[in-house]
């Protein structure tokens, strides 16, 4: 018994020693790259935007303690209830079968546990709701299977973005990367205008904490805030058909010089706005100005024609001569 005893000792040890081992070297072989997944990671990927860094803080430091109480409390109990009360600890089971206390417990204790979860989820769900002062409209359209974008503030007509074949595209990369990549400017609120044109997808993009449904004849919303360039990828999270898994989503994170020159390369303009509004006033003060001179011209018309100069008085007759003195 004693020798079994040390062999179980040893063998436990040998498996906390492999875990602990494990997991201090977790950071070396498994750094989290940003804005793609990492082979072994364990972890959330890096944030890249005010969302994610909301939807981290919910989970690390809101979510992850609780489970982890919980779960370690319902085990606890476990292993005393199979020692403490086994057949051979306990040969004469208890009488009773209600405990009030016990039941009130643990119908409040959850309770308690849900509302103090819900504020915090709440406020998560407001972030994502209360869209700041937007900078740029992209309308982003699911079909099958793939992606549109369209760039109605600039001008910029809807495209297809379609997944890189696998002979072009890094291995690590692979649905994943795009032939014609959703385009932003780095530090602009960017909002997202999305739906479908057969069946639902669904954007989602880990990087930026996003994942929105599109749904046909349906315009759902998110919006985020890039931190860093780079380039951020993402796929359809919604079982759409038999290509679902090559539905990706990139997203190219760019300076606004770099931004505004791809847009002019889409034969669009990033004064697309202010020039509609100048010719839009032009086109009214035009026929105010035909009004006008219109209405200058029927005045002209209708004014009396100038009369002429009065003839001049006939002469004074002339005065009788008076007749030479004798």
């Amino acid at each position: 018994m004693g020798m079994g005893t040390r062999a179980m000792a040893r063998i436990g040890g040998g498996i906390a020693a492999t875990a602990l081992a494990a997991f201090v070297a977790a950071p070396a072989w498994a750094q989290d790259v940003l804005g793609q997944p990492t082979p072994g990671a364990i972890d959330l990927q890096p944030a890249a935007s005010p969302l994610k860094h909301e939807a981290i803080f919910f989970h690390d430091v809101v979510l992850m303690p609780i489970i982890t109480v919980i779960t370690l409390l319902v085990l606890g109990l476990l292993i005393w209830i199979a020692i403490r009360y086994n057949k051979k600890a306990n040969p004469v089971p208890a009488k009773w079968s209600h405990n009030t206390v016990i039941e009130v417990i643990w119908t409040v204790v959850p309770v308690l546990i849900l509302v103090g979860i819900s504020l915090f989820s709440f406020r998560l769900l407001f972030a994502y709701h209360d869209t700041p002062e937007v900078d740029l409209t992209v309308k982003v359209t699911g079909n099958q299977w793939n992606w549109a974008y369209e760039y109605p503030d600039q001008g910029v007509a809807e495209y297809i973005s379609n997944m890189t074949p696998e002979d072009k595209a890094p291995a690590h990369l692979y649905r994943l990367a795009a032939d014609e990549p959703m385009v932003v400017p780095v530090g602009k609120t960017v909002e997202l205008l999305i739906t479908a044109s057969d069946v639902i997808h669904a954007v989602a993009l880990p990087a930026f904490g996003l994942k929105t449904d599109a749904v046909p004849g349906r315009i759902n919303h998110t919006w985020f805030k890039a931190e860093k360039t780079g380039i951020y990828y993402g796929q359809c999270s919604e079982l759409c058909g038999v290509d679902h898994a090559f539905m990706p989503i990139q997203i190219n994170v760019v300076t606004e010089a770099e931004f505004a020159a791809w847009v002019a390369s889409k034969g669009g303009s990033m004064t697309k706005k202010a020039d509609e509004a100048a010719a839009a006033a032009a086109a009214a003060a035009a026929p105010a100005a035909v009004v006008d001179e219109a209405a200058a011209s029927a005045a002209a018309a209708a004014a009396p024609a100038p009369t002429a100069a009065a003839p001049a008085a006939p002469a004074a007759a002339a005065a009788p001569v008076a007749p030479a003195a004798q």
